[in-house]
């Protein structure tokens, strides 16, 4: 379910679009091994273009979120106050970070960024907006 947004992406789009409740968004770094068949945006271009942080801060603006996993590794790495002031206000699981790619072969859409930041993933759980 989506809020006024504003992507340009017509894949990404069509994929949040797509997400209902429960269903998991992923946006990930560029290094993050991708599961197989699951719908993949990706976003890359070259290092860091574009940015984990900015690209998590477009789907969430897009996407309704209830909560949100992460790696607990995450939370000690250089992109943890990137995550911690995206995912404020939000209910934040933690996973060890083999759990988490475990996870993630369940998401309804990954989307890959350029980061190469370790540990820059984060799934989001769609939500509604009743």
């Amino acid at each position: 379910m989506l809020h006024d947004q504003q992507i340009l992406n017509p894949r990404l789009l069509a994929g949040l679009a797509a997400a209902g409740h429960t269903d998991l968004v992923v946006v990930c770094d560029a290094g993050l091994p991708l599961p197989a068949g699951v719908p993949l945006v990706d976003l890359s271009l070259v290092p860091n273009t574009p940015r984990f942080g900015e690209t998590l801060a477009a789907v969430r603006a897009a996407l309704v979120v209830e909560s949100a996993v992460i790696a607990a590794e995450s939370r000690d790495g250089a992109i943890a106050e990137t995550i911690e002031r995206l995912l404020s206000g939000l209910r934040v699981d933690l996973l060890p970070h083999e759990e988490f790619k475990a996870l993630i072969r369940g998401a309804r859409l990954i989307v890959r960024t350029g980061e190469c930041t370790p540990y820059a993933n984060v799934a989001l759980v769609a939500g509604v907006t009743f």
